[in-house]
């Protein structure tokens, strides 16, 4: 049974309730009321299972995302070592590696952003179930708690456990909130260095070639000229 079918039970027992004569107050069975009360206690922690169950899917998009910004900047230094591999001349292949680590670059920022958006609307969705769960198990639980004056002790620790639960949820979801931009902060700064050692490699392979092609370019004008 869930926690809104109990609660819906409760406030049923309530309403239905016989009253007593000349007085405001109603006939209620005690050991029902503490029975529902116990399914409370034991279905609240499902609840809390789902928004859990929100959060890793919204961890696993990241991880996702993480892997398929790696695998282009892999494809893209091989790519730019072939081009400079095979080409004649320097100018043409680094301006061919230039393009290609800027559409890398954009790709992974496209990337990165697409993710956050992501992250951020799950992270958004996750508080707003959560929160409203909580709030409705609030109002009907309070609205119960005026008519059952009978079982006001077992009414006011249900509403206590309620709302340390969604504080330490609340807790929970900004701790996980924080955690996250510093993991961004961090890829940003892996990839910032991984950027900078890219253009360090593309020049010093370039540095090298030149002189090589200068010397291929030499001979082959002495061997015209002797011909």
């Amino acid at each position: 049974m869930s926690v809104r079918e109990t609660l819906d039970r409760i406030e049923n027992m309530v309403v239905g309730a016989s009253r007593v004569p000349f007085t405001e107050k109603t006939l209620i069975n005690d050991n029902e009321l503490v029975h529902y009360v116990e399914e409370l206690r034991n279905d609240l922690p499902k609840e809390l299972n789902r928004a859990d169950e929100i959060m890793r899917d919204r961890d696993q998009i990241l991880k996702s995302a993480e892997e398929d910004a790696e695998d282009i900047r892999n494809k893209a230094k091989e790519y730019a070592a072939s081009v400079i591999e095979e080409s004649e001349i320097v100018k043409q292949a680094r301006e061919k590696a230039r393009a290609i680590v800027q559409q890398a670059q954009d790709q992974e920022r496209e990337i990165m952003e697409r993710t956050q958006a992501n992250a951020t609307q799950l992270q958004n969705n996750a508080d707003a179930y959560a929160n409203q769960v909580f709030d409705q198990l609030i109002s009907h639980v309070n609205g119960t708690f005026q008519g059952v004056r009978q079982a006001e002790a077992g009414l006011q620790q249900a509403l206590n456990v309620l709302q340390q639960a969604k504080a330490q949820m609340n807790q929970q979801a900004a701790r996980q909130q924080q955690e996250q931009q510093q993991q961004q902060q961090q890829l940003l700064q892996r990839q910032q260095q991984m950027q900078q050692q890219m253009q360090q490699q593309m020049q010093e392979q370039l540095q090298e070639q030149e002189p090589h092609q200068l010397q291929q370019q030499q001979q082959r004008f002495i061997s015209a000229k002797s011909e």
